[in-house]
């Protein structure tokens, strides 16, 4: 089930971005009275689901989700029309109009997406604010998994700064982002009331940025143990468990905190256990039990713990319209930013691009199994902004490869021949093609050999 709700999000998604950046090409090519044959939302070689003309335009659903397209009278574009190129131009084709207005239907699609990604940004903030752990709030340090332990953090640490930004929001992936896209080559801990500085050494670059790691991260904030949930067939809850409990022991040996716990249970699958807990007595006291019983065959106990805002006081920034407008714009820009760096990072040959590519399949994961709105706005906003920034570079057949041709013809004076046009468009949809299918490859790769 959770397959089909990230499915569903990412072709709802894709579905929204695609019809509105085809959309920011038709409607300034009708303003210049362009005549639009096709207007698809997916691809529909051989057929397609559904078709209906309106006036001189054929409106429809393909079959092939790879994105949408509008096809427009005389233009080079994947349609690969040359019969129709062979034609005299007639005053209604692109190829007629001039250079200033071929360039605005262009830019269309990928301007549309510009501001529809800063826009979803605001609409976020105005309608959910911004929620998050300050980190001075994280009261007990962190805890640190395998790769943090590698990197050199430590059990309790407190971080205050990576690189030179300071860790004032409590979030793993800031860690990362700062080591992999901006270089940060120190993260400042506080560890055991000193200031220390962690040297970041280059390999973790690389090391952060690989697909093997996405899912891990490299550290968490300590959380005592204390009961929230009970699972099904708890075997702690039959022995004598009860909400509001804190675990302090296992086995004799103090786990004063639920990641120390859950380390030591793994060691018990079945075994008889005694689990040491601290309970809250009506009159406000703490009373210590004991309790034994066997844990499952898995090595678990059927508690779920609170997480970290039960134990930490979270801030919320809200936003007014008004607020929410230049605060949208700043995270999309940051987030573009972030990108173009990104890119920068693989072709000096720091990040391998076969390490953070992905198809469909790794951006739906990026959805989550469960449909949250502004997870799910939040998602399309970033998409947006990368389908226009991508849309952007200068290769044929995409958006920038047409911009590219214009700019030369605007400021030479000289319009680049069909033929040329023809052979080029051909070369950019088999580029574009094949990175799709590297990307989507990959993807299957890693479900296969992971």
């Amino acid at each position: 089930m959770g397959y089909l709700i990230m499915a569903g999000q990412l072709m709802l998604s894709l579905s929204i971005l695609i019809v509105l950046h085809e959309m920011g090409h038709f409607l300034p090519a009708r303003l210049f009275n362009t005549r639009v044959e096709k207007f698809y939302l997916f691809f529909d070689p051989w057929f397609s689901l559904l078709k209906r003309k309106v006036g001189d335009t054929e409106y429809g659903i393909g079959w092939l989700p790879l994105g949408g397209y509008v096809k427009i009278s005389g233009m080079v574009d994947e349609s690969f029309d040359t019969e129709q190129m062979k034609q005299p131009a007639q005053p209604w084709e692109f190829r007629s109009k001039p250079a200033w207005q071929r360039l605005i239907i262009m830019l269309g699609g990928v301007t549309v997406n510009f501001i529809l990604g800063f826009f979803i940004f605001a609409m976020v903030l105005w309608t959910w604010g911004e929620e998050y752990i300050p980190t001075k709030n994280v009261t007990y340090g962190i805890y640190a998994d395998s790769l943090g332990v590698d990197l050199g953090l430590k059990d309790g640490d407190k971080i205050l700064a990576v690189g030179d930004k300071p860790f004032d929001k409590f979030n793993y992936n800031t860690v990362i982002k700062e080591i992999v896209i901006h270089n940060a080559k120190t993260i400042t801990v506080q560890r055991e009331g000193q200031v220390v500085k962690v040297a970041v050494d280059d390999k973790y670059v690389d090391l952060l940025s690989r697909h093997e790691n996405k899912d891990k991260f490299l550290f968490g904030a300590r959380v005592p143990f204390v009961v929230a949930e009970f699972g099904k067939e708890s075997p702690a809850q039959k022995a004598g468990l009860q909400k509001e409990d804190r675990i302090i022991a296992l086995n004799d040996t103090s786990t004063a905190y639920f990641h120390e716990f859950f380390r030591r249970i793994k060691h018990y699958p079945g075994q008889d256990i005694r689990v040491q807990v601290s309970r809250k007595l009506e009159s406000g006291a703490l009373d210590t039990l004991d309790f034994t019983f066997k844990s499952s065959p898995e090595g678990r106990i059927g508690v779920y713990p609170y997480g970290e805002p039960y134990h930490f006081k979270t801030e919320r920034q809200d936003y007014t319209l008004m607020q929410a407008f230049p605060a949208g714009v700043t995270k999309g820009m940051t987030i573009l930013f972030d990108q173009l760096k990104a890119f920068g990072q693989i072709f000096k040959g720091k990040i391998k691009a076969s390490e953070s590519l992905g198809g469909f399949a790794s951006i739906g994961k990026m959805f989550g199994a469960a449909w949250n709105w502004e997870r799910f706005w939040t998602m399309t906003a970033v998409l947006s902004l990368i389908l226009a920034f991508m849309n952007l570079l200068p290769i044929p057949a995409l958006d920038g490869g047409h911009v590219l041709f214009l700019l030369y013809e605007i400021v030479s004076g000289r319009k680049p021949s069909d033929k040329f046009m023809e052979i080029a468009t051909m070369v950019g949809f088999i580029l574009v093609l094949g990175l799709l299918l590297f990307a989507n490859g990959l993807d299957i790769k890693r479900w296969l050999f992971n």
